[in-house]
């Protein structure tokens, strides 16, 4: 009784138990099925579009309707069914254990692919237990990146591994979100980078972009973005489209595309989305553009025809290697509804092949279907029965592979010291956490040589090959011209055979930019409110450079050189100094000699003409002296020609200061002298006597002194000394002397003019004093113009650039020597020469105004 009672309590558990397990619902979905120990489930998009339909919530909603057949997702399916029976029939791998599977179609439809997921993991009503149905082990699924994550998130809390052969989303290396996700394809992180290298290996720079709008286009024209950003990459536009939008967004793409500049455009899409917007662009003959496809709709058979070539040929981008399985040609073309009619999807391929329905599957489609006669003949010539290129076909085959070699290293371990194969783990003991983390580690080689292993974020390693779509013999081609690969350093590499692309714009490379380079000599400025590769290009400043093209700055050349006039180099500066050769130089010495020769003539006449009335009354003995100091002036310009040395800058200033001191000190002299003179004339002066020949050597002597002691000191403290005057914006390096001590030389023309005021003033003291030759006058004259000289000197000195500050330096010394050669002493040789009749005592002594002098 108490045995009875334990049985009846068993039932009951083991009924609640089951009854929780029953399914509530499920989802009516076409599939292909295949028994086998263990189940692996398969989801691809055998109809590449859902139909939208609005949910009101009120009602359960209609069962999604898929339309579009697509003959490329098909034979993904036929690849999975191929590599299961594959391995089946291998002894080595998975022995006596058979593989099944149940493979859905998604519609390309996130809310289906997710329907499709969770019926696979229901298990299937037709078993004879519904308490523990046998759920699939793993997954291939999918092939769009947004359909992925949506199973990838559903799945992944129950740790159901999936392995997708064509979701290349970044976003889905994410571990953290997506513990459970595998992927035989790469990520699109490398392709962006390849992307960003092909752009810049050809210099395009303003460039248009398409992108899916969902995660696969968002993520990829993010990855891109910012590999390029650094590159000087700038993007036009972002058109969004997907396969299930309207027919107006699709033009309103179009038209954005017409309306831009841009000659390249990137398309981060897959095909099913692109295609519409293809027939769009081929329908308005929108010709001239380069196209850059990625993986997503590269290879894709629909595309590829020669209708499309006209606006899309020439297309350039990364696709997956390609392999030749060539067993699987025999299966494809066995493909067949009077052989097959149980498997699912088959009278779809049919009708796309050769036009027709077999008669059985007639029934529950419109009248308007055309009925098979079964004489049908099927062109093999179509692509779907070539398998010398498969790209992502292959990466189906090689995640149905990854899986087989998971699940055997679950299921089989090695006895210890033996090579030999057991059975470790029953079937039934087989979950899906087991399967994803042995997943992790599986790495083999697979039929065709190629190593199969996923990194830490379940991707595999990374190559691509890069092709070009080329019209050849009346179909399009996808021609290699190039890889991309990563070596073992990590260091990304492209290699691009440019002579056997053929462009959309022929056999010369596209131009994609905004804004030309900027030539060498000038610089990039940037045009507000524009991205930065649309910018003007601005012409080097004098004395900066460019020596790039595209150069964002200018360099400022070194302190000694100056720019071309291309600006494109630095050339040496020329040096700058008043020269003997140049005209200035010459007319300067020609005028010094002039001068000097002059006053050496005057000399000669007084000292001829000493004996005369003249010249003894204007103190002969001063007045050659003065006439030896103006020599000595005339002859002081010349130490200021010529290049500047370390002795002629001494000499040049010291000289002046020295000359100009004892010919000013002369005149004072001969001006006292005339004062003196006639004071000495009033009754009770005895000033003659107090002022003789000694008294004015000595005034002479101690007023040049004076001078020499400075300039002593000058060269003592701080001498003059040669000097390069670098200019920033003058291409010429002055030679100059620098005066070492601003202080001196001011001081030494302080000095000269402080006698000229003396002289001044004295001789304007002096200047109505009784005599037919009152010497005052004329000295008093020679004063006025030789400090009117000097006064307009120090503004014209101070402002004159370069080599003309020497010049004005010398105008002034010759002006003021010609003043007091020629006001001194033209009226004396005027007499002496012209009017001898003059030169008398009596006419000197005389009291006639009207010869005065």
């Amino acid at each position: 009784m108490g045995m009875l009672r334990a049985m009846n309590l068993f039932l009951l558990l083991c009924t609640q138990i089951c009854s929780a397990c029953k399914l509530v619902g499920k989802f009516e979905m076409q599939d292909m099925f295949k028994e086998g120990d263990i189940m692996i489930g398969g989801i691809f998009p055998i109809s590449n579009k859902q139909e939208n339909a609005l949910a009101s919530f009120k009602v359960k909603p209609p069962k999604p309707q898929c339309k579009g057949f697509d003959l490329r997702s098909f034979r993904w399916t036929r690849i999975m069914m191929f590599a299961i029976d594959e391995i089946n029939r291998d002894d080595r791998l998975l022995p006596n254990i058979s593989l099944g599977y149940r493979i859905l179609d998604s519609c390309a439809s996130p809310s289906n692919v997710l329907r499709a997921a969770l019926t696979l993991v229901s298990g299937s009503e037709e078993k004879e237990s519904q308490c523990h149905p046998p759920p699939i082990t793993a997954l291939v699924a999918e092939s769009g990146s947004t359909q992925s994550l949506v199973v990838a998130e559903a799945l992944g809390p129950f740790r159901v591994p999936m392995v997708s052969y064509f979701s290349a989303c970044a976003c889905l290396s994410d571990k953290r979100k997506y513990p459970t996700f595998f992927r035989t394809i790469p990520s699109d992180y490398h392709q962006a980078k390849a992307l960003a290298l092909l752009v810049k290996q050809f210099g395009w720079t303003w460039i248009g972009a398409l992108q899916s709008d969902n995660d696969y286009g968002q993520y990829g024209i993010a990855a891109f973005t910012k590999e390029v950003e650094g590159l000087g990459v700038c993007i036009a536009f972002v058109g969004r489209i997907l396969r299930t939008y309207p027919h107006s967004k699709i033009l309103e793409v179009v038209e954005m595309i017409k309306q831009s500049s841009v000659k390249v455009i990137l398309a981060v899409v897959a095909e099913g989305d692109l295609y519409p917007l293809m027939q769009e662009v081929v329908r308005q003959n929108i010709t001239g553009i380069q196209w850059i496809a990625t993986v997503g709709w590269i290879t894709a058979d629909r595309p590829s025809t020669p209708e499309m070539f006209k606006s899309f040929g020439g297309t350039i981008g990364f696709v997956v290697q390609k392999k030749a399985i060539l067993k699987l040609g025999p299966v494809l073309k066995d493909i067949n509804p009077y052989k097959d009619s149980e498997s699912g999807f088959v009278s779809d391929f049919w009708e796309t092949i050769v036009g027709c329905r077999p008669l059985s599957s007639v029934n529950v489609l419109q009248n308007s279907t055309k009925i098979c006669t079964g004489d049908e003949k099927v062109d093999y010539t179509n692509k779907f029965y070539d398998v010398t290129q498969l790209r992502d076909a292959y990466k189906v085959y090689q995640a149905v592979y990854a899986i087989a070699h998971a699940l055997h290293r679950v299921v089989f371990c090695e006895r210890p010291g033996s090579s030999v194969l057991r059975q470790c783990l029953n079937l039934s003991e087989i979950t899906p956490e087991l399967v994803s983390e042995h997943l992790k580690d599986v790495h083999f080689v697979d039929a065709f040589g190629e190593e199969v292993y996923f990194d830490q974020n379940g991707d595999p390693p990374a190559s691509y090959e890069l092709i070009n779509w080329q019209l050849r013999e009346g179909e399009v081609q996808h021609i290699p011209v190039g890889y991309f690969s990563i070596s073992e350093n990590g260091i990304y590499n492209l290699v691009i055979q440019e002579d056997k692309i053929v462009w959309n714009t022929g056999n010369l490379t596209p131009k994609a930019v905004c804004s030309e380079i900027c030539p060498h000599g000038t610089r990039i400025a940037q045009i507000k409110g524009l991205p930065v590769c649309c910018f003007d290009c601005i012409p080097c400043a004098d004395g900066s450079i460019s020596n790039a093209t595209g150069a964002v700055d200018c360099i400022i050349c070194p302190i000694e050189y100056w720019s071309n006039e291309r600006k494109d180099s630095c050339v040496m500066k020329v040096t700058e100094f008043l020269s003997y050769t140049e005209t200035m130089g010459i007319v300067l010495v020609a005028l010094s000699l002039f001068g000097a020769g002059l006053t050496f003539s005057t000399m000669v006449v007084f000292i001829h003409f000493r004996e005369t009335p003249i010249v003894k009354a204007n103190n002969s003995e001063l007045s050659l002296l003065l006439l030896v100091s103006l020599i000595y002036c005339f002859l002081c310009p010349l130490t200021f020609i010529g290049e500047p040395t370390v002795w002629s800058c001494m000499l040049r200033h010291t000289a002046f200061g020295v000359t100009f001191a004892l010919c000013i000190s002369c005149v004072l002299g001969k001006t006292i002298v005339v004062v003196t003179a006639f004071r000495a004339t009033l009754p009770g002066s005895n000033l003659a006597g107090k002022f003789g020949p000694a008294q004015q050597r000595g005034i002479v002597c101690s007023c040049t002194a004076i001078q020499v002691v400075i300039c002593i000191l000058w060269l003592k403290i701080s001498p003059p000394f040669p000097d390069k005057v670098f200019e920033q914006h003058n291409k010429k390096i002055i030679l100059e002397c620098n005066t070492g001590s601003d202080a001196a030389f001011y001081s030494v023309l302080g000095y000269v003019s402080l006698l000229a005021v003396i002289c001044l003033v004295l001789a304007f003291l002096a200047r109505k004093l009784p005599d037919n030759f009152n010497e005052a006058k004329v000295i008093t004259f020679s004063m006025l113009i030789f400090c009117a000289v000097w006064i307009t000197f120090i503004p014209a000195y101070i402002s004159s650039p370069g080599k003309y500050t020497v010049a004005v330096e010398i105008f002034a010394i010759l002006s003021s020597a010609f003043g007091l050669l020629l006001c001194i002493f033209m009226p004396k040789c005027y007499i002496i020469l012209i009017k001898p009749e003059r030169n008398t005592k009596k006419h000197m002594m005389g009291k006639n105004p009207k010869h005065g002098m």
